[in-house]
This record gives structure tokens, C-alpha cells and sequence, in this order.
């Protein structure tokens, strides 16, 4: 299965596993790989937490799976967007939608997807329960000390 985004292993029977979950968006599109002379074909796409899986649009096993980490999504026409990972911005993922509106839900779900947006709405969250409440929301949990929950940590 081809695989997204920074050097990484996982765990393939994990990975098809995730591809089964119910998916956030799917839909099917037209989608091209950054290879030469690549075409646009179209292929069942699914979100699936911070995945993107794409399937022939006849076969139950996915053929590649994107990690939305440290990726750059740009809508970059009317109906097409794309994805690009920043340690190798040559690389680039197209998506043509049949609308512009399928094309602007696409690039919103994937916005949210990765772990660094749900962090730092996570954060935010907590700061303004803690400003209305006066309690830290995480403390009932004992993870409020943890780095990653600290406005100025990295994704951990």
C-alpha cells in the first residue's frame, strides 16, 4: 500500500483495520499520484481520522493511505484541490471534485483532520472552560500537566 508524508512505519493489517472504520468524508473522485505522467483516475476516497485512503473504486482494499501530518492542502482551481507534504513539496497529490462546493467541504474535513488542528482546538477549549469554570477541564483526567496539552509545546 503506498503510504503519505514522513518517513513512517506502520503496521499494514493496522492500517487496513483503520481503512474499514467509518469514515469522517468519503466520496468517489478523481484523484492523481505525483508520478510522471500521471493521470487523473477516478478512486473511492475516505477520511478516516487523520487517513486519507484511497481504494479503485471496485476493490475493498485500499491501495495508498495519506497521513494528514505536516501536509499543505490548496485548493488550487474551482473544483481541485491538492495535497503536498512539506519535507517534500514536489510531491503532489490532485483531487478533481464534481463541484466546487464537494471540492470546499473536501478541504475543510481535511484541514481538521490532522492532529496538530485537534490539539490546538483542544487547547483553546480548555482555556475558555477554565476562564468560565475556574477548574481545569484535563485535571479530572491527570493529563492536564502533559506537555502536549501546553499551548507552547510542539506535537508530541
Amino acid at each position: 500500500m503506498g503510504r503519505g508524508g514522513p518517513a513512517m512505519r506502520y503496521n499494514e493489517r493496522e492500517l487496513l483495520s483503520l481503512a474499514r472504520q467509518p469514515a469522517e468524508k468519503a466520496a468517489e473522485i478523481r484523484m492523481s499520484v505525483p508520478k510522471k505522467g500521471s493521470v487523473l483516475k477516478k478512486r473511492l476516497v475516505k477520511l478516516v481520522v487523520n487517513f486519507l485512503f484511497y481504494f479503485r473504486t471496485d476493490e475493498a482494499e485500499p491501495i495508498g493511505a495519506l497521513l494528514l501530518e505536516h501536509c499543505k492542502i490548496t485548493k488550487e482551481e474551482e473544483n481541485v484541490f491538492s495535497i503536498s507534504f512539506i519535507e517534500e513539496p514536489e510531491r503532489k497529490y490532485c483531487f478533481e471534485c464534481a463541484t466546487e462546493e464537494q471540492c470546499q467541504e473536501w478541504v475543510e474535513a481535511l484541514r481538521r483532520a490532522s492532529y496538530e488542528f485537534l490539539r490546538r482546538s483542544l487547547i483553546f477549549y480548555r482555556n475558555e472552560i477554565q476562564k468560565m469554570t475556574g477548574k481545569d477541564p484535563l485535571e479530572q483526567y491527570g493529563i492536564s500537566e502533559e506537555a502536549r496539552f501546553q499551548l507552547g509545546a510542539q506535537g508530541q
